[in-house]
C-alpha cells in the first residue's frame, strides 16, 4: 500500500496514507519517533480499529480484527475525510484508495461523492478463489460436516467449475472455507467484502498478468469494475522519480537487523537458504525443532528470522545443541529488509509461507521456492507456484526434519532446483517486462510500456484523475 502510495505521489497526488492507530504505534516503535513525519503532500493519520488497546508486539488476531473494522472504523474514517476536507493545509479529498478487505471505506466515499479504488493485496488466484466462496457454501462444500473431514481425504476434492482455476483441489482454495461453522466469521467476512468490490471504480492487483493471465481474465469476466494488475510495485517504482525522504519511508512493523546483509556478503552466489514464514504464521515448538535440525542436517548455510511471537503461546526457543551445530554456517534474526535479503546474490532458495508479497518478491528476485503454507490464500499461492508457475516445491504440513532435509538439498544441489532456477529467471525477466516503460509486454492497444506501467496510467487517468488538480 505504502509502494502504490509513492507512485501515485510521483503523478502529482497529495497523499494521506491512513493506518490503524494500533500499526501506526508499531510502526513509530520500529522504525523511530519520527519515521511517520512524511512531507507537506504526504501525510500520515490514524483511526481506531474498535478493538482494546495494547502495546503488543505482535500480529492483531485475524478474525478478531476482520469483525472489528467494519463496525467501529466507518465513522471514524468518515471523519477524517470530512477534517481533510475542511483544512486549508491540504485539497480535498478527490479519490480514495483502499485495502480491499476494508471495504467500510466504500460507504464513507460513496456519501461524499467521491470514486474509491480497492487495492486487493492478495495473488490474483487468490482472490478469485474468495469471489467463489458463496458458491463454495451454496454448492456445499463448506462448512464441512464434522472436523473428520479435514483429515478424511475430504478436502483433496477436485473443483472443476471455477475458471481460470483448471483442476484445482478444495484443500488449494483459501483456508477459511476449512470450518464447521455455519456461522464462521471469516468465510462471511470473505463473502461480504468480494460482493462490495462490486461497488468500486476499479480494482488493483499486485501481480502482472503474465503470471496470472487465465485467473486476470476470469475474474475481468464476472467483475463489474474494471481490474487493473500493476504488479510488481517494487518494480514498477523503479520507472517513476521518487523524492529521497520518500525512498527512506517504509513500512516494517518489526525492527530490520541490517546485519544479516554484511552476512550474507561473505557468502558465494546461491549458496544461502532463505527462511522466513512471514508476519502471520505461528507454529508450534516441535514443528520449530524440526525445522531447525532440518535446515541443520541439509549442512546448507541458511539465514533465519524468527519472530518473536513465531511459535503460538510462547518463545521462539531453539535447542542449545542446534545453535552449537550451525553457529559457523547458520544466521538468526527477528526481521530483516526482505526485498534486500532476496535480491542478495548469496540467496539461492527462500522457504517461505507463501504470503503473496513474499512470493512476488522471489519471483522479482529470480529466487526459488520452498513452501509450506499457513492459512488464507498462501495455499492458492503455493499450488500455482509449484505446480501452473513451477518455481516452488512444498512441504508437508507436519514438517518433519528427514523431508526438510531433503527438500533443502534438492533446492539447492538438485536438478529439480536447478529447473525451478531456471523457470523463475524466465518470470523474473517478464516481471521486468510488465513494469518496464519502454517494453512492449502485454500492455493492451498497443500501449506504450509494459501491461503494469500501461496499466498504472489508464488506473490513474481514468478513475483518479477526476479533477484538473489531483489531490
Amino acid at each position: 500500500m505504502l509502494k502504490l502510495a509513492k507512485l501515485l505521489h510521483s503523478k502529482g497526488f497529495h497523499i494521506t496514507f491512513v493506518n490503524t492507530e494500533f500499526n501506526h504505534k508499531r510502526l513509530l516503535k520500529s522504525r523511530g519517533a519520527h519515521a511517520l513525519d512524511g512531507l507537506p503532500s504526504f501525510r500520515f493519520e490514524a483511526i481506531p480499529d474498535g478493538l482494546p488497546p495494547t502495546d503488543a508486539d505482535a500480529t492483531q488476531s485475524i478474525p478478531a480484527i476482520c469483525e472489528s473494522t467494519p463496525k467501529h472504523s466507518l465513522a471514524p474514517f468518515r471523519d477524517l475525510l470530512l477534517k481533510l476536507n475542511s483544512s486549508p493545509e491540504v485539497p480535498p479529498v478527490s479519490c480514495v484508495v483502499s485495502d480491499g478487505a476494508m471495504s467500510f471505506t466504500l460507504d464513507a466515499a460513496e456519501e461524499l461523492g467521491i470514486p474509491e479504488v480497492l487495492f486487493w493485496t492478495t495473488s490474483a488466484c487468490g482472490f478469485l478463489g474468495y469471489l467463489h466462496y458463496r458458491a463454495l457454501v451454496e454448492k456445499g462444500y463448506t462448512p464441512l460436516k464434522d472436523e473428520s473431514y479435514l483429515t478424511n481425504e475430504y478436502l483433496n476434492t477436485v473443483i472443476d467449475w471455477i475458471p481460470g482455476m483448471k483442476d484445482i483441489r478444495l484443500k488449494d482454495i483459501p483456508t477459511f472455507i476449512r470450518t464447521t461453522d455455519p456461522n464462521d466469521i471469516m468465510v462471511n467476512f470473505v463473502i461480504t467484502e468480494a460482493e462490495r468490490a462490486q461497488k468500486a471504480s476499479a480494482i488493483i492487483l499486485n501481480t502482472f498478468y503474465d503470471l496470472e493471465r487465465d485467473a486476470v481474465n476470469a475474474m475481468s469476466s464476472i467483475s463489474k469494475p474494471p481490474v487493473y494488475t500493476l504488479g510488481s510495485l517494487q518494480l514498477l517504482l523503479n520507472q517513476f522519480p521518487i523524492t529521497e525522504h520518500l525512498k527512506s519511508l517504509e513500512s516494517n512493523l518489526w525492527k530490520e537487523d541490517h546485519k544479516c546483509l554484511e552476512w550474507l556478503d561473505s557468502k558465494e552466489p546461491n549458496s544461502v537458504v532463505y527462511v522466513n514464514f512471514g508476519s502471520i504464521t505461528v507454529m508450534t515448538s516441535e514443528q520449530l525443532v524440526e525445522f531447525a535440525w532440518g535446515l541443520a542436517n541439509s549442512k546448507k548455510e541458511f539465514l533465519w528470522v524468527l519472530r518473536p511471537d513465531l511459535v503460538a503461546g510462547e518463545s521462539a526457543v531453539l535447542p542449545p545443541e542446534f545453535s552449537e551445530e550451525t553457529s559457523e554456517r547458520g544466521f538468526l534474526t527477528s526481521w530483516c529488509p526482505q526485498e534486500k535479503v532476496l535480491g542478495h546474490p548469496a540467496v539461492g532458495g527462500f522457504l517461505t509461507h507463501c504470503g503473496w508479497n513474499s512470493t512476488i518478491e522471489s519471483i522479482c528476485s529470480g529466487v526459488p521456492m520452498l513452501c509450506w503454507p499457513f492459512f488464507a490464500e498462501q495455499q492458492t499461492n503455493c499450488w500455482y507456484s509449484c505446480g501452473e508457475w513451477g518455481i516452488g516445491m512444498e512441504i508437508d504440513g507436519d514438517a518433519k526434519r528427514e523431508e526438510i532435509e531433503r527438500i533443502v538439498r534438492e533446492l539447492m544441489d538438485g536438478e529439480k532446483g536447478r529447473e525451478m532456477k531456471r523457470r523463475v529467471e524466465k518470470w523474473k525477466r517478464l516481471a521486468e517486462e510488465a513494469a518496464s516503460s519502454s517494453s512492449g509486454g502485454s500492455g493492451a492497444g498497443g500501449a506504450v510500456g509494459g501491461s503494469s506501467f500501461s496499466n498504472f496510467g489508464k488506473l490513474v487517468e481514468g478513475h483518479l484523475m477526476l479533477s484538473s488538480s489531483p489531490a
